[in-house]
Order: structure tokens, then sequence, then C-alpha cells
């Protein structure tokens, strides 16, 4: 068979390509570090020192040099110390959405910890307490690939000596920048790609020591690999075995071609040179194309919409796709029904999945609203989220597209005698840590303020991995944002999990939700429904019976006895207690889930004792009263895993 020769223009415009999606794309997460020892108080002076670090640190990321370090306060228990630095070759706009992103996301993963770093691909963010800034510890490594190379020997003496190489010339540059790359052969058709940085700041002696420590600590994670990183506060070592780093912002070009090769060098140049002015003339064309559609769809919308039009582009699918996906709405694929309307499972051409929300018909927006809404709600991302990926609007129809989550909701194995067994005490201790991070995001961190208001077993869905992501949390603003008040007379919700003052006036606020939460919390530990937990006209509500047993001295006699067996005490009496302080009737005695957060992932954290509970008994009249009228107008779940019972709030008042 004649060996197939891919024209070298073609693999010039894929390199192209990839280099310019690669330097244009999103920056890409890495891993971070929390101290978990020295913690800050809400409202604190080091809190007010820290935001006017973050947005100093923020308003700096443009510089050339891609680094900048201040420190805001003067008394050393107050002072905060930050830096941040990007990698040498991207550009000040890239550096800036990258920090941008770091000083989000930094306050979901380490909220309160005084000592953060978070590193990302193209940059690291860090800020302390301290005055000083330790440039050595701590530090990550870790592969980039499972893959192995072949002749692992060969290859990481090759490795170890361009590695060596580059720290020389990254220790001793002239930049502005310490800062070098290669790109070296390794067998004829593999190109081992090398990059080393350490922040400006440093000392050639310095940054030799840090470099040295990065690559000394290599061969822990990643020998034999065809890629591997060190990251460390001050400096970072990466390879790999393609171009991940941007060759024209390199210090270290791309070996030049051996000798002999001219007349192939010549004709490289002749293609490449055409191919780079027609690629450049095809992104005017596509910027002309993009600024015509965007004039035409202005037309639609009315002014100062406030929304992009590409997001809305982006975002918006016709209902046939739907149609398709979910074969023309078909009984067969339906997988829950709720107060806002009802949930098919879709799978798309590419064999994607897919949760498909038909709303009901009562939602009074119009489109503009409607899109408005959809384009603010899916920027809300997080981990414990179940995310938007689009929505269509044809007609009377109203439709919003999510990810498809696999293992249906929390309530589906939590209240399951034959299901429980599958929730050990570690998955149960991860999805409530889960849940209380996602709340976080919505209450504090997202671009809204967003109270759910029905937050419940049934309203948690659980992914392959049994990670919890939080469902219906935009619904209010997305169905028809009708409450902006802290009061409303339409209360919807499930009996069990509203707060006292939501239930019987009607107020309801962040602390809202932490009394759900606390509820949710004590079902995860006991494995029952706090509305299931009568017996008789003289039994106690999940409430009661666990304030009783707290009293007692004997809490872990509220644990699910199907996990008795296996759990840690410590962990379990710990959630026990969060609980009774978020179910607390005074909604100012409750912890912000801010606090919640905190508490769930320290240990020195010391807890308040918690005041007797919001008891929710029922007399045997009410324990036959309909289910309707004991959910204020949700709806009943029927353990299927898009069960939509009630509806959120935003409070509309600017962060």
């Amino acid at each position: 068979m004649a060996d197939f020769k891919i024209p070298i223009s073609l693999l010039l415009l894929l390199s192209l390509l990839n280099l310019f999606s690669r330097s244009e794309g999103a920056p890409t997460y890495a891993t971070h570090y929390c101290s978990n020892s020295s913690f800050f108080t809400p409202n604190s002076t080091y809190q007010a020192n820290l935001n006017l670090l973050l947005s100093d640190l923020s308003s700096n990321s443009t510089r050339l040099d891609g680094f900048y370090k201040t420190s805001v306060g003067q008394n050393s228990p107050d002072v905060a110390t930050g830096l941040l630095f990007c990698r040498g070759d991207v550009t000040p706009a890239a550096c800036k959405d990258c920090i941008s992103t770091a000083t989000k996301d930094i306050r979901n993963r380490c909220p309160f910890d005084k000592i953060i770093l978070i590193w990302y691909d193209v940059c690291t963010l860090r800020y302390t307490n301290e005055s000083d800034l330790n440039n050595l510890v701590p530090f990550e490594n870790f592969n980039t690939t499972a893959q192995n190379v072949i002749e692992p020997d060969r290859f990481n003496g090759l490795l170890a000596s361009t590695l060596n190489s580059l720290k020389q010339q990254a220790a001793n540059s002239q930049s502005d920048k310490k800062f070098a790359t290669a790109a070296v052969k390794f067998t004829s058709s593999v190109t081992l790609y090398c990059l080393v940085q350490c922040t400006p700041e440093l000392s050639v002696s310095l940054c030799l020591t840090v470099l040295e420590s990065a690559i000394g600590s290599l061969p822990m994670c990643c020998t034999g690999k065809q890629g591997g990183t060190v990251v460390l506060p001050s400096s970072n070592i990466r390879y790999e075995l393609y171009p991940f780093f941007n060759y024209t912002a390199s210090s270290t070009p791309l070996p030049p071609l051996p000798r002999g090769k001219s007349k192939s060098s010549t004709t490289i140049i002749a293609i490449a040179v055409p191919l780079s002015v027609a690629m450049v003339l095809f992104a005017i064309g596509v910027c002309f194309l993009r600024s015509r559609t965007s004039k035409k769809y202005n037309k639609f919308l009315e002014p100062d919409a406030g929304i992009e039009i590409t997001a809305i582009e982006s975002l918006q699918l016709d209902l046939v796709t739907i149609e398709t996906a979910t074969n023309k709405f078909s009984d067969d694929n339906k997988i829950g029904k709720g107060g806002f309307g009802t949930v098919y499972k879709g799978t798309f051409p590419n064999g994607q999945e897919i949760a498909v929300k038909r709303l009901s018909k009562s939602s009074v927006q119009g489109a503009i609203e409607f899109k408005n809404e959809i384009v603010l709600v899916a920027k809300l991302q997080h981990r414990n989220l179940v995310r938007l990926l689009g929505f269509c609007f044809e007609g009377e129809e109203k439709i919003l597209i999510y990810e498809y989550v696999p293992n249906r909701s929390l309530d589906f194995f939590l209240f399951d005698s034959e299901r429980q067994g599958q929730l050990d005490w570690s998955s149960r201790y991860k999805i409530i840590g889960g849940i209380a991070r996602g709340i976080l995001y919505l209450h504090e961190d997202s671009r809204l303020r967003i109270i759910h208001r029905d937050l419940k077993a049934s309203n948690v869905l659980l992914d392959a991995n049994m990670n919890p992501k939080i469902s219906d949390f935009g619904m209010a603003r997305i169905f028809v944002a009708d409450q902006a008040q802290g009061n409303t007379n339409r209360i919807v919700g499930t009996y069990g999990y509203m707060s006292p003052e939501y239930a019987m006036q009607g107020r309801f606020s962040v602390k809202s939700d932490v009394f759900s939460f606390g509820v949710l919390i004590l079902e995860i530990i006991s494995g029952k429904k706090n509305n299931c937990f009568y017996q008789s006209e003289h039994d106690e509500d999940l409430l009661s019976y666990t304030w009783k047993q707290w009293k007692n001295g004997t809490p872990i006699e509220l644990l699910d006895p199907t996990i008795r067996g296996s759990h840690s005490r410590n962990e379990v009496i710990r959630c026990i207690h969060i609980g009774l302080l978020c179910v607390q009737e005074n909604p100012a005695n409750r912890p912000t889930m801010a606090t919640v957060v905190l508490m769930l992932d320290s240990y020195s954290v010391s807890l308040q004792l918690p005041q007797q509970p919001a008891f929710l008994l029922r007399n045997k009249a009410n324990r036959n009263m309909p289910k309707k009228e004991l959910q204020h107008e949700g709806f009943s779940s029927q353990s299927v895993p898009w069960s939509v019972d009630g509806e959120p709030i935003t409070e509309l008042y600017p962060r």
C-alpha cells in the first residue's frame, strides 16, 4: 500500500488553526491550594483589604510583563499581599481574562481562607495575610496525559537536558519576562515542546533555585508520560508533545530546518505566506458577516436590551431540532413533571444526551424578556449546578435545554429502602458539601443573587460520579420574575422544607434557603423525609426528633441504620450540629451559606451551640390534609430525575 502523505499546506493550516484556538480560548483551570489554617470573618478589615487587593490586581493584569505584586493594609493581621503573573506568550487581554476568572473562581474554592493560590494554564493568582510570599511551597505536580512515551529512558534524558538549558535561559533573561520555550525533535515525527518560567521579581539565583526545585519534582508525577507540569507559587514548568504555547511570543523559536533543504524552505514560505493572507481575509469576512447579522438581529431586539447578540445566537435552537431529539415529546421520553412544566430526555444527532423542559403556557414573559433571562442564567456556571445549555422560543413554546444528569435525583436513592445502601457516608458527606457550595454560589458569588425557595432532595440531581447538581435555581427569572421584594403572597415550595417565616408570613431571604438546607442535611443523615416522620398522633417530626437526640447526648441515633457500620462519627455529629444551626427559628441566628461551607471544610472553626429548632408538628387532622395543600402550590415529587416543584426567586438589586 502506498504511503499517504498529508500536504504540507494542510499541516500548516491545521497547526495555525490549532494555535489560534488555544491562544484565544478560555483559561483552563489547573489546580489550587487552600491553606485551611488561617481564616477571616465576613465584613472584617482583612476582607475589605482583600477586596481592594483583588480589584487592584485585576486592574493591573494588562501590564506588558504580565506580572504585578502589591499589598493593601498596614497592620500585620489584616494586611493582604498578593500577586499575579501570566505566561510569557499570552496577550494582555488573555492575561486579564484569566485573572478575572481566577478572582471569581477562588472565592468558590476557598471561602474565607487567608492564604490561597490558584493556577490556570496561562496565569497564577495568589494572596496571603503575610508580607512575605514564599516562592517554594506549596507546589503541585501532575501529568497532563496518561499516555506513555516510547523509549522512556532516551525521552527522559532529552527532557532533562532541554529543561536545564531553558532554566538557564529564563533565569538570565535580559527581557522583562523570565520565560523560555523550546521545541526539540525526539523522533522524525515527534517533537518535544517545553516551557519554563519564573516571576520577573526573582533574582537570577532565586529563579534558578525555584526552577531546579520544579524540575527535580517532575519525576514524582510524570516519568515516561507524554505531558506533565509542575507549578510553584512563583514558577512553573511544562512539557507536551504538541505546541501548547504561542511560537511568535516565545523566547526561543523553533529550530531551523537542516541545511540542504533550502528549496523545501522556499516552497514552505511560498505556501505559508499566501495561506496566512488568506486566513486574515477569511477572518475579516467572518467579522463583516457577523456585523451584518448583528445589525439585522438588532432590529428585532429592543434598544439597550442588555444582552450579547452572539450569546443569544449560540443558545437558541429551533423547535424541529428539539422535537427530533425527544421523538416529538414522546411519553416514553418523559422523565419528570412539575409546577413549571414537563421534562423529557432527548438525544442530539451527535449522541449528546439532554434534558428538555417544556414550560407550561402560563408564563407572561415576552420574547425579549425571556431571552434576556436565558442569557443571564446560562452564565451561571458551577460544578454543583445543573448547566443550562440553550432554549427554544417559537410561537407559544418556551423550552429550556439542560445537561442530562444520569443518576436521577437524590430522593430516588435516599428514601428508598433498597437503594439507601448505595449512598455510604462518604458519598453523603460529599453530597452535603456540594449542595452547600452550589447554594453559596447562588447567594453570593454569581452575577445574580438567587434565592432558590424550593431546595429539597428531589431538586438535587446526581451525576455519573454521584456529585450533586442543584436544579431549578433560576426558574423565577426565566419563567416570570414575579417578586422583587422580601414578602410575597404567593407561597410556593414543599411542606417540611419551608422556613416558618416564609410558610406563615411570606417573608423570604437567603436564610430561607439556609433553613431548607438544614432540613436536607438531616434527611441525608437519617435517610428519612421530614414530612414522613409521623407515625402516630404523638410522634415527632424530623427536627423535633433530632433535637431530642441532641439534648440527650445521643445524636448518632439519627444516622441511617444502613450505613452505621461505615461512617466517621465526628463528621456525622458535626453535620448534625450544622443542620441544627440552620433550622433555628430566628433567621438571624442561622449561619450564612458562606459560614456553612467554612464549617464543613474546616474543623478549626468552632460552632456555636444551636437553639431549639422551628418545630413543624402537625396534629392528626393536618396529617390527613391533601398533599397539594401542604405543599402550597408545589407539585408532589414522584422520585423522577427532573421534578419541578416550586420556584426560586432572585433579589433584583445590584451586586
